[in-house]
């Protein structure tokens, strides 16, 4: 007799330390090189005060929120094969997607400059996204960009 599989198989993540949230959680984690996870953990708190302070803004998990909600993209294309031809089909991308994407293009941004210590990065590429500037939101733009231009195959999407 099959097993039954349940809706979501994402491992339960517990919240940060500091700010009992689980997005600065995945965001230390998509940080984290070599298993370092205090090293990863010192420098993301380091960027969100940083982002905070240069936006006169109280709270750096609301300019997190936010850069975070600048950086998620609503469309993504995927390859699909028909009748010998490849189409770029433009599809929705929801929640765990859709904030994995942000991450990874944050932190990518902040990876690609060059010259500062990571911390600062990170609260550049935050400070950039919460404006909606800078190499991640850009990375969210072209993608909406390639699903617009490919709209014309939504209809390979169902079926």
């Amino acid at each position: 007799m099959p097993r039954k599989v349940t809706a979501s198989l994402q491992r339960k993540l517990n919240p940060d330390r500091k700010y009992q949230s689980v997005l600065v959680q995945r965001l230390i984690n998509k940080s984290m090189l070599d298993g370092k996870k205090l090293v990863a953990e010192r420098a993301v708190y380091a960027a969100l005060e940083a982002a905070a302070k240069k936006l006169d803004s109280e709270d750096p998990l609301e300019v997190f929120e936010r850069a975070l909600k600048n950086v998620s993209p609503n469309f993504e294309v995927k390859s699909r094969r028909v009748g010998g031809a490849n189409y770029q089909i433009p599809f929705p991308v929801e929640g765990h997607r859709r904030l994995h994407y942000a991450f990874s293009w944050l932190v990518q941004s902040a990876r690609a400059r060059k010259g500062i210590p990571y911390s600062q990065c990170l609260a550049l590429e935050i400070i950039d996204a919460h404006n909606e500037a800078g190499a991640a939101f850009k990375k969210k733009e072209d993608t909406h960009k390639m699903a617009e231009a490919n709209r014309a195959f939504a209809h390979f999407a169902r079926g």
